[in-house]
């Protein structure tokens, strides 16, 4: 299976561009004509078992009984895309914070406005604050987002520094932060690869949801407080 491996990854990986304008195509046009949230989620969780199951990834969960009935923040470490297509694949009703660059791919773009993505300018400090004091309300409304508090992938299966942006964003909705921990992604495409799962048939993912960190009755002059338990719930699995 090992030598089967490299023309599946080169194949799928040449056919994920038209995979992926696909769905963007279907979510746009199901978004624009019945407006629903459900299918919309449906189209994103589509998607994620899609871009798994062509690459032979299993996603492999633990502790979705952790998530809220109201909205929350996922908070998770960050190695790899394959972070986001499996949380995408088996958590209900996610939406993501995206780098703005990706947000200039035609049709994929506005697709992911359409779905309720936030468009993260790692450049501009003040432009992330302003997206995510736009988003406070849908949160509180009930909506469950997913943010690498790192900011950006880390070269490693180990936690970098926290920004500060999502856990304002928690405090300031009073959202529940879910801590995520993402165990071998980074393996499956790493950064600056081009095929995932080079030489490797089949292989897990690991997602992780642990207990729910309260956010609600704290001040922004707290955020240090809430990163700090966040970071201590992560770190015994790094």
């Amino acid at each position: 299976m090992k030598l089967l491996s490299y023309p599946r990854s080169v194949v799928m990986g040449l056919l994920y561009p038209f995979v992926l304008l696909s769905y963007s195509a279907l979510a746009i046009l199901m978004n624009l004509i019945f407006n629903s949230r459900p299918m919309d989620d449906a189209i994103i969780r589509s998607w994620g078992q899609v871009s798994c199951k062509m690459f032979g990834v299993e996603v492999i969960v633990q502790g979705l009984e952790n998530i809220p009935a109201s909205g929350c923040l996922f908070l998770f470490n960050h190695t790899s895309f394959f972070d986001i297509f499996a949380m995408a694949a088996v958590i209900p009703g996610i939406r993501f914070g995206a780098k703005i660059e990706l947000f200039k791919i035609p049709l994929f773009g506005f697709a992911m406005r359409r779905m309720g993505i936030l468009p993260i300018d790692r450049g501009n400090r003040e432009k992330v604050f302003d997206v995510y004091r736009e988003a406070q309300d849908r949160l509180r409304r009930g909506e469950r987002f997913a943010l690498a508090p790192e900011g950006t992938r880390q070269n490693e299966e180990k936690l970098g520094p926290f920004k500060a942006g999502p856990f304002i964003f928690a405090i300031n909705t009073g959202a529940p932060v879910i801590p995520v921990v993402i165990k071998n992604a980074s393996q499956i495409l790493p950064k600056h690869t081009i095929f995932p799962n080079w030489g490797v048939w089949k292989r897990p993912v690991d997602l992780r949801l642990l207990r729910p960190v309260a956010a609600d009755g704290l001040s922004t002059k707290d955020r240090l407080v809430l990163q700090e338990k966040v970071r201590a719930e992560m770190l015994p699995f790094f």
